[in-house]
């Protein structure tokens, strides 16, 4: 093992375990900034954060289906079932049948749902930009970097998919 007064050493610095440790600390904290602010006006909704998901993702990609919804999110069928339900009783969402097949449900925000999409994300988007901005363009990157390698192959994929569209 390279010595850490060593320029090899220095660069190898952050994968011990307490400099792990720190990241680690750091991801939670930061995602608790990050959801907030939109937690307060979830709340006043009476919605989660899985709402919150949803909104966003159909606003992402107009039209989504329910079975792509469902392996973005990676949760059960029940639960996004309630999530939809509500978001749709709520006058948010609309669920369309499909053009082609008439099995599938595609998802689409109302006005309403992407007044509340829009609030919702307005916030991180501010403390996302000013994060972007102190950190600098490579800082940036690397951090994208990361959290794409921490996905795995099978969410990468799922990422870049979303990516695209």
């Amino acid at each position: 093992m390279a010595e850490s007064g060593s320029p090899q050493g220095e660069t190898l610095l952050f994968l011990t375990d307490e400099q792990l440790r720190k990241g680690i600390e750091a991801m939670f904290f930061a995602y608790r900034a990050f959801t907030s602010d939109p937690d307060r006006l979830l709340e006043e909704h009476g919605y989660g954060r899985a709402h919150h998901r949803a909104l966003h993702f159909i606003n992402r990609q107009p039209g989504l289906t329910v079975t792509t919804l469902l392996a973005v999110l990676g949760v059960t069928k029940q639960s996004l079932n309630r999530v939809l339900r509500t978001l749709i009783e709520d006058g948010l969402v609309e669920s369309r049948v499909g053009r082609r097949d008439k099995r599938e449900r595609r998802l689409h925000l109302t006005e309403k749902g992407a007044a509340l999409e829009r609030a919702l994300s307005e916030a991180q988007r501010g403390r996302m930009r000013a994060a972007y901005r102190a950190a600098g363009p490579q800082a940036v990157a690397g951090f994208r970097q990361v959290l794409e390698a921490m996905m795995g192959p099978d969410l990468h994929k799922l990422y870049q998919t979303m990516k695209e569209e």
